[in-house]
């Protein structure tokens, strides 16, 4: 959410409410899911809805700021632009390692395509960011004789 407004004063206030829709989202469609049966229903009663509600109120300030961060041009928000696929990655990660006895084939194939796509988007945010970077700096110094 942050990302996409202008003003940081926006980003924090508007990021919290975006977290909090989110998670009320996520366990009303876990809940129903798991009625239908085949999914784990652990946590998507309604203090699994308080507790990342609350959660989400508490972090989405910081984390609406850090994407308003992430519209900086250059290298200068790249850490920025990259801290969604690198928690992507590591939070999946994490889940395979842990739930690696237990989930199905197509859980993992899940997980691996999300780790396989964040590599790929870090590495296609890098290369863009270089060569804006690379772009930029040859034309300032082909400008810098003429004249």
């Amino acid at each position: 959410m942050g990302y996409f407004r202008r003003s940081k004063i926006e980003s924090v206030v508007l990021a919290p409410l975006g977290l909090a829709i989110g998670v009320v989202t996520y366990y009303l469609i876990k809940g129903n899911l798991a009625s239908l049966g085949g999914l784990d229903s652990s946590g998507a009663g309604s203090s699994g809805i308080a507790l990342w509600g609350v959660l989400a109120f508490f972090f989405g300030a910081p984390l609406g700021l850090l994407g308003n961060l992430a519209q900086v041009p250059g290298i200068g928000g790249l850490f920025f632009r990259l801290l969604v696929p690198l928690v992507a990655f590591y939070e999946t990660s994490m889940r395979l390692e842990t739930e690696s006895s237990g989930p199905s084939q197509v859980v993992l194939g899940t997980w691996t395509t999300v780790r396989f796509t964040a590599v790929a988007v870090a590495m296609a945010m890098v290369g863009h960011t270089v060569w804006g970077w690379w772009k930029s700096r040859r034309i300032r110094s082909a400008g810098v004789g003429v004249g």
